[in-house]
């Protein structure tokens, strides 16, 4: 690598840590003979897959020019930032080589706006191309969509990348205005629509058709800032939630907002709000797989998340009139609400009691949380005499420990 292409990649792998839409792949492409590498069960940017492998990627920018001047972001314009911009055979070389190196196992590839937005979307549309077709990589390709794109490449990034994403960035089109007066929500949607749309006539199609191409096997994904603006906790999970169902996203990513330099158009802010982000990102987990609804997370009422209690144990308390739960009878979409309960837990549980009435020790061997869970079920040999407690004193209970620590709870929310 020459000491030009080493230096772009500093500066564009540094300016691409902002962005944290990374995910495992979900996708299935398999390697073929000639072709090098294999998507199978893969993820990108030391995320972690299903089964709990830890995987890398080469995550990068395009380039960190940009016309547009949005507040929240290092690669705005009006920053005074060392700009570069790498050209597509020098992104296509370094993932080859890279990858032949055993240092990665696909691309990530983003980018500021330099010239205009189809410019810019038609250069990663070569670089997935060239990997692709010429190459034979079948490794993770993860591309973003340049919100305001044009339908004809979008399409055509679809069929070379296994996920696409087009970033919101924030939670409201008011606040956007205000902070990246250039963009607009229509411009953002316009891409996603078409990939809603193409995803799922795709898979249709290839039902019925066995040689229908890939087409973003691994769906699509977008990411909010929080924190730059002054939208709460009750947006920004019903504007996920919408997403989720009527877009069908993979995922959404929540950002803290990390601040870069002075501008009144943004809060002053010493560090990014990170145990916020982590809260949204446990409040979606609850959403996605534990069955919740956001109402139930939070609300008029609470408008806001717990920042010392995980979402499912600020949800148990908020609810005493619902607990305790007797584990041999209770329904599964029940025994999930529990804290220390996981899905796996939940699931061995409505398995296990079909063979005998569980007791305690049965749910110590299924991997229940019990110094969590014992405040809200029963079992058949076990009343904790901990459930008629008052909910302020199980809070007292539940943050102590981290509070003594740290200030804040960090208990997992998974059992």
């Amino acid at each position: 690598m020459n000491e030009r292409v080493k230096e772009k990649l500093e500066i564009l792998s540094d300016a691409a840590k902002y962005d944290v839409s990374c995910s495992s792949s979900g996708s299935n492409r398999k390697n073929t003979k000639g072709g090098l590498g294999n998507s199978n069960g893969v993820g990108i940017c030391h995320s972690y897959t299903e089964d709990g492998r830890c995987v890398s990627l080469l995550k990068i920018l395009l380039t960190n020019h940009c016309i547009f001047d949005c507040a929240y972001c290092v690669s705005r314009r009006s920053n005074d930032v060392k700009r570069a911009a790498f050209t597509v055979q020098e992104v296509v070389d370094l993932t080859i080589n890279f990858y032949r190196r055993n240092y990665i196992e696909g691309l990530f590839l983003s980018s500021g706006i330099f010239k205009d937005v189809d410019y810019t979307m038609e250069r990663l549309v070569r670089i997935a191309k060239e990997l692709r077709t010429k190459h034979k990589f079948n490794g993770y390709i993860h591309l973003k969509a340049i919100p305001g794109a044009s339908d004809e490449l979008i399409h055509e990034a679809g069929l070379y990348a296994d996920r696409l994403s087009v970033n919101l960035e924030i939670p409201s089109e008011m606040s956007l205005k205000k902070v990246a007066p250039e963009k607009n929500y229509k411009e953002v949607y316009k891409p996603m629509n078409y990939l809603t749309g193409a995803i799922q006539g795709f898979k249709e199609e290839k039902t019925a058709i066995r040689s229908t191409p890939k087409f973003a096997p691994a769906g699509q994904s977008t990411q909010m800032v929080i924190g730059a603006t002054p939208e709460n906790d009750l947006t920004v999970l019903n504007l996920a939630d919408n997403l989720y169902q009527q877009q069908q996203l993979k995922r959404v990513y929540y950002s803290g907002y990390v601040p870069i330099s002075s501008d009144n158009r943004v809060p002053t802010l010493k560090q990014p709000p990170v145990i916020r982000e982590n809260r949204l990102y446990q409040a979606d987990w609850l959403m996605r797989f534990y069955e919740f609804k956001v109402d139930e997370i939070v609300n008029e009422v609470h408008p806001e998340l717990d920042l010392e209690l995980d979402p499912k144990a600020a949800y148990a308390l908020r609810n005493p009139h619902l607990f305790p739960i007797d584990v041999n009878n209770a329904t599964y979409h029940e025994i999930l609400r529990v804290p220390g309960v996981g899905v796996r837990s939940a699931k061995k549980i409505v398995s296990a009691r079909r063979h005998g009435k569980l007791r305690f020790d049965n749910l110590k061997k299924i991997g229940v949380v019990l110094k969590r869970a014992r405040f809200f079920i029963t079992c058949a040999d076990k009343e904790f005499n901990l459930l008629g407690k008052d909910p302020l004193v199980i809070r007292q209970i539940f943050t102590a420990p981290s509070r003594q620590k740290a200030g804040f709870n960090q208990l997992s929310l998974f059992g």
